[in-house]
């Protein structure tokens, strides 16, 4: 079961990485394409896009076939565009190649995190979705800064080279160490898709999209926030994001633990209620040069808390479709990336200065706490109204 998990999280680790990489290089490809940096930005947006667009598609076409060989094609698929990527000398071959590589993703993340949970030990489960999220933390703690190095130092494409090579890793991994698993899906796409008509379902979206938006709407904006507010130089910020990065480590591993011990819904309600206090702090000590780089570390911390503790949400609320499920929840992470970004951006454009970037993620976190105490609620009725009937 372990070699399992670790070949997830080898997977988690590639994927964690092309998502991220592109924003350190970004300037070196817009260079290198000769494009402006506005315009590179568009390849940031293709590949959420396609993890939008490709989790709901890739699940209900996977779900005829055994988890464990929908995991080995969804990797094969991210390597192959991650490498084409890396050759692309054009911008709409980049931007396409970019597009496809997002496809997978939320498939990959969403049918790992089932399949991880079915491996885990009894009372176990997102402590298993925590290894396989660990890739992708590490990802930010390493991956990400070691691209952007060579990327930057040497040529872009260097950043997607290392991306395919740990593509054919997660897929040896995942042939050689993926013990063989059911059908993905048993009741077919029609009755997965049905259970969208859940209210719970579309709630524990609404969540990870407003909920992890705040995180966002921070991280987006943490540059600036080194450079301009708190007077650091701009190499700082590299530092910044592997403070961040190691928070990341660590609140995925807190996170698993307290999930696991309150249940998933509770430990989201104790991590985003963290997240506003300490976005709130933030912005009252972002000009301190120490204080901020220690709540950089705390905030990566408290993001990665909520990872498998929402995950597992999800897939308690999708009971017999919870693959489709637990895809549809990395779509709206990245949704909430998109939605962070932009309205936290607001503010700024009215000149109310970069720490309002962490107000906007401080109501946005709020917001999350609403929405998960409305499915606590929701939960709690159908309880009684079960009871009532037997």
């Amino acid at each position: 079961m372990k070699k399992a998990l670790i070949a997830l999280a080898i997977g988690g680790f590639g994927i964690g990485m092309t998502e991220f990489v592109i924003m350190g290089i970004l300037p070196d490809v817009a260079e290198a394409l000769n494009i402006s940096i506005p315009k590179a930005g568009h390849f940031i947006s293709a590949y959420a896009l396609g993890v939008v667009v490709g989790a709901p598609i890739l699940t209900g076409i996977g779900g005829k076939w055994p988890a464990h060989k929908v995991l080995l094609v969804l990797m094969l698929w991210f390597t192959i565009f991650n490498t084409i990527s890396a050759f692309a000398n054009s911008y709409t071959t980049l931007l396409i190649a970019r597009f496809l590589s997002g496809f997978p993703h939320g498939a990959f993340f969403g049918i790992g995190a089932v399949v991880a949970g079915k491996l885990a030990d009894k009372g176990k489960a997102a402590q298993a979705i925590a290894v396989m999220f660990s890739g992708l933390t590490l990802a930010n703690l390493i991956g990400v800064p070691l691209g952007t190095y060579f990327g930057h130092h040497f040529h872009w494409n260097i950043a997607f080279m290392i991306v395919g090579v740990i593509g054919i890793l997660a897929m040896v991994g995942i042939y050689y160490w993926m013990p063989e698993l059911p059908q993905s899906s048993k009741q077919g796409m029609r009755k997965d898709f049905g259970a969208l008509r859940r209210a719970e379902i579309w709630l524990v979206i609404l969540l990870t999209t407003i909920g992890t938006g705040g995180f966002f709407a921070w991280y987006s904006y943490i540059a600036p926030l080194i450079t301009e507010v708190a007077g650091y130089p701009e190499n700082a910020v590299g530092y910044a994001m592997v403070l961040a990065g190691g928070g990341m480590v660590i609140g995925n591993i807190v996170g698993a633990k307290v999930a696991d011990k309150y249940s998933p819904i509770n430990a989201v309600i104790i991590f985003l209620s963290l997240m506003v206090v300490a976005l709130v702090v933030n912005t009252l000590v972002a000009h301190n040069q120490i204080a901020v780089m220690v709540m950089t570390f705390l905030i990566g911390g408290l993001a990665f808390c909520i990872a498998s503790p929402i995950q597992m949400t999800m897939i308690n609320s999708a009971k017999g479709s919870e693959m489709l499920g637990s895809s549809l929840n990395q779509s709206a992470f990245n949704m909430g990336n998109a939605s962070g970004a932009y309205l936290a951006g607001l503010p700024i454009a009215m000149g109310y200065g970069f720490t309002s970037a962490d107000l906007v993620g401080a109501a946005m976190a709020g917001g999350g706490i609403i929405i998960a105490l409305v499915i606590v609620r929701v939960r709690a009725s159908k309880r009684k109204a079960s009871v009532a009937v037997s």
